[in-house]
Protein backbone atom coordinates (compact mmCIF):
# COMPACT_ATOMS: atom_id res chain seq x y z
CA UNK A 1 0.00 0.00 0.00
CA UNK A 2 2.85 2.41 0.81
CA UNK A 3 4.52 1.68 -2.52
CA UNK A 4 1.28 2.47 -4.34
CA UNK A 5 0.77 5.65 -2.32
CA UNK A 6 4.37 6.72 -2.98
CA UNK A 7 3.85 6.23 -6.71
CA UNK A 8 0.54 8.10 -6.78
CA UNK A 9 1.85 10.95 -4.65
CA UNK A 10 4.68 11.40 -7.12
CA UNK A 11 2.63 11.01 -10.29
CA UNK A 12 -0.39 13.09 -9.24
CA UNK A 13 0.97 15.13 -6.35
CA UNK A 14 0.07 14.63 -2.71
CA UNK A 15 -2.85 17.06 -2.75
CA UNK A 16 -4.34 15.59 -5.93
CA UNK A 17 -4.16 11.99 -4.69
CA UNK A 18 -7.20 10.88 -2.72
CA UNK A 19 -7.69 7.96 -0.37
CA UNK A 20 -10.09 6.66 -3.03
CA UNK A 21 -7.27 6.76 -5.63
CA UNK A 22 -4.97 4.79 -3.34
CA UNK A 23 -7.70 2.25 -2.57
CA UNK A 24 -8.59 1.79 -6.23
CA UNK A 25 -4.95 1.23 -7.22
CA UNK A 26 -4.46 -1.10 -4.24
CA UNK A 27 -7.60 -3.06 -5.13
CA UNK A 28 -9.73 -2.39 -2.08
CA UNK A 29 -12.45 -0.05 -0.87
CA UNK A 30 -11.43 3.28 0.70
CA UNK A 31 -12.92 2.12 4.02
CA UNK A 32 -10.34 -0.67 4.13
CA UNK A 33 -7.48 1.86 4.10
CA UNK A 34 -8.97 3.58 7.13
CA UNK A 35 -8.39 0.34 9.06
CA UNK A 36 -4.67 1.13 8.79
CA UNK A 37 -4.46 4.91 8.34
CA UNK A 38 -6.86 7.46 9.80
CA UNK A 39 -6.00 10.10 7.19
CA UNK A 40 -3.96 10.63 4.05
CA UNK A 41 -1.28 12.51 5.96
CA UNK A 42 -0.61 9.34 7.98
CA UNK A 43 0.17 7.52 4.73
CA UNK A 44 2.54 10.26 3.60
CA UNK A 45 4.22 10.20 7.01
CA UNK A 46 4.63 6.40 6.82
CA UNK A 47 6.15 6.69 3.32
CA UNK A 48 8.65 9.36 4.37
CA UNK A 49 9.44 7.65 7.67
CA UNK A 50 10.08 4.35 5.91
CA UNK A 51 12.45 6.01 3.44
CA UNK A 52 14.40 7.85 6.15
CA UNK A 53 14.71 4.73 8.28
CA UNK A 54 15.94 2.77 5.27
CA UNK A 55 18.56 5.45 4.61
CA UNK A 56 19.80 5.58 8.21
CA UNK A 57 19.63 1.95 9.37
CA UNK A 58 22.50 0.57 7.22
CA UNK A 59 24.84 3.44 8.17
CA UNK A 60 23.84 4.19 11.75
CA UNK A 61 26.77 2.24 13.18
CA UNK A 62 29.18 4.59 11.38
CA UNK A 63 28.25 7.48 13.66
CA UNK A 64 30.50 6.12 16.42
CA UNK A 65 32.87 3.93 14.37
CA UNK A 66 36.30 5.32 15.14
CA UNK A 67 38.15 2.21 13.98
CA UNK A 68 37.45 1.92 10.26
CA UNK A 69 38.73 4.11 7.45
CA UNK A 70 36.70 7.34 6.97
CA UNK A 71 37.10 7.01 3.19
CA UNK A 72 35.54 3.53 3.30
CA UNK A 73 32.83 4.88 5.61
CA UNK A 74 32.05 7.71 3.21
CA UNK A 75 31.81 5.25 0.33
CA UNK A 76 29.46 3.08 2.41
CA UNK A 77 27.16 6.05 3.09
CA UNK A 78 27.12 7.06 -0.57
CA UNK A 79 26.49 3.56 -1.89
CA UNK A 80 23.83 2.77 0.70
CA UNK A 81 21.97 6.03 0.07
CA UNK A 82 22.21 5.58 -3.70
CA UNK A 83 20.82 2.05 -3.49
CA UNK A 84 17.75 3.27 -1.67
CA UNK A 85 17.35 6.51 -3.61
CA UNK A 86 17.54 4.83 -6.98
CA UNK A 87 15.35 1.89 -6.01
CA UNK A 88 12.53 4.42 -5.52
CA UNK A 89 13.69 6.53 -8.46
CA UNK A 90 10.61 6.27 -10.61
CA UNK A 91 8.03 6.37 -7.87
CA UNK A 92 9.41 8.95 -5.46
CA UNK A 93 11.56 11.37 -7.42
CA UNK A 94 11.95 14.34 -5.08
CA UNK A 95 8.84 13.27 -3.15
CA UNK A 96 10.68 13.89 0.10
CA UNK A 97 11.39 17.54 -0.55
CA UNK A 98 8.02 18.53 -1.95
CA UNK A 99 5.91 16.55 0.54
CA UNK A 100 7.50 17.53 3.82
CA UNK A 101 5.35 20.68 3.92
CA UNK A 102 2.20 18.53 3.83
CA UNK A 103 2.93 17.00 7.22
CA UNK A 104 1.72 18.34 10.54
CA UNK A 105 4.32 20.15 12.61
CA UNK A 106 4.88 17.13 14.88
CA UNK A 107 5.27 14.61 12.05
CA UNK A 108 7.50 17.00 10.11
CA UNK A 109 9.70 17.29 13.21
CA UNK A 110 10.09 13.49 13.31
CA UNK A 111 11.20 13.29 9.67
CA UNK A 112 13.53 16.28 10.01
CA UNK A 113 15.10 14.67 13.10
CA UNK A 114 15.91 11.59 11.03
CA UNK A 115 17.30 13.75 8.23
CA UNK A 116 19.44 15.56 10.80
CA UNK A 117 20.70 12.20 12.09
CA UNK A 118 21.80 11.32 8.56
CA UNK A 119 23.56 14.68 8.23
CA UNK A 120 25.30 14.12 11.58
CA UNK A 121 26.64 10.73 10.45
CA UNK A 122 28.14 12.23 7.28
CA UNK A 123 29.64 15.12 9.23
CA UNK A 124 31.24 12.82 11.78
CA UNK A 125 32.82 10.77 9.00
CA UNK A 126 34.21 13.89 7.33
CA UNK A 127 35.48 15.18 10.67
CA UNK A 128 37.25 11.84 11.29
CA UNK A 129 38.89 12.22 7.88
CA UNK A 130 40.05 15.72 8.83
CA UNK A 131 41.33 14.50 12.21
CA UNK A 132 43.36 11.78 10.46
CA UNK A 133 44.71 14.32 7.93
CA UNK A 134 42.95 12.55 5.08
CA UNK A 135 41.04 15.75 4.27
CA UNK A 136 41.97 19.37 4.85
CA UNK A 137 39.95 21.58 7.17
CA UNK A 138 36.62 22.18 5.46
CA UNK A 139 33.11 23.28 6.29
CA UNK A 140 31.80 19.81 7.15
CA UNK A 141 28.18 20.93 7.23
CA UNK A 142 28.33 22.28 3.69
CA UNK A 143 30.31 19.26 2.46
CA UNK A 144 27.67 16.94 3.92
CA UNK A 145 24.86 18.85 2.23
CA UNK A 146 26.68 18.68 -1.11
CA UNK A 147 27.21 14.91 -0.88
CA UNK A 148 23.55 14.29 -0.02
CA UNK A 149 22.48 16.59 -2.86
CA UNK A 150 24.56 14.71 -5.42
CA UNK A 151 22.93 11.47 -4.33
CA UNK A 152 19.39 12.82 -4.27
CA UNK A 153 19.64 14.58 -7.63
CA UNK A 154 20.79 11.36 -9.28
CA UNK A 155 17.10 10.33 -9.16
CA UNK A 156 16.45 12.76 -11.96
CA UNK A 157 18.89 11.50 -14.55
CA UNK A 158 20.12 8.03 -13.54
CA UNK A 159 19.02 5.03 -15.56
CA UNK A 160 20.75 1.66 -15.11
CA UNK A 161 20.28 0.72 -18.75
CA UNK A 162 22.32 3.69 -19.94
CA UNK A 163 25.77 2.37 -19.14
CA UNK A 164 26.30 2.87 -15.41
CA UNK A 165 25.41 0.67 -12.47
CA UNK A 166 24.65 1.89 -8.97
CA UNK A 167 28.03 0.60 -7.66
CA UNK A 168 29.77 2.42 -10.54
CA UNK A 169 27.92 5.60 -9.66
CA UNK A 170 28.79 5.17 -5.97
CA UNK A 171 32.46 4.83 -6.91
CA UNK A 172 32.27 7.93 -9.11
CA UNK A 173 30.53 10.07 -6.47
CA UNK A 174 33.00 8.87 -3.83
CA UNK A 175 35.99 9.75 -6.03
CA UNK A 176 34.42 13.07 -7.00
CA UNK A 177 33.77 13.84 -3.33
CA UNK A 178 37.28 12.89 -2.26
CA UNK A 179 38.76 15.03 -5.01
CA UNK A 180 36.57 17.93 -3.90
CA UNK A 181 37.43 17.43 -0.23
CA UNK A 182 41.11 17.32 -1.03
CA UNK A 183 41.00 20.50 -3.12
CA UNK A 184 38.65 22.50 -0.97
CA UNK A 185 41.07 24.81 0.78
Amino acid sequence: MLAIARKLFWENGYKSTSMRDIAKEYGCKPANIYNFFSQKEDILYAVLLEEMEQIITPIQHLEHDESSDPIAQLHRVIESHLNLTLSYRRSAKLLFDVSLKNLSKEKRKDIIALRDKYDLIIRKIIQRGIDLNLFPEIDIKLAGFMIASMITRSRIWFHPEKGMSIPDLADFITKFTLNGLNRAQ
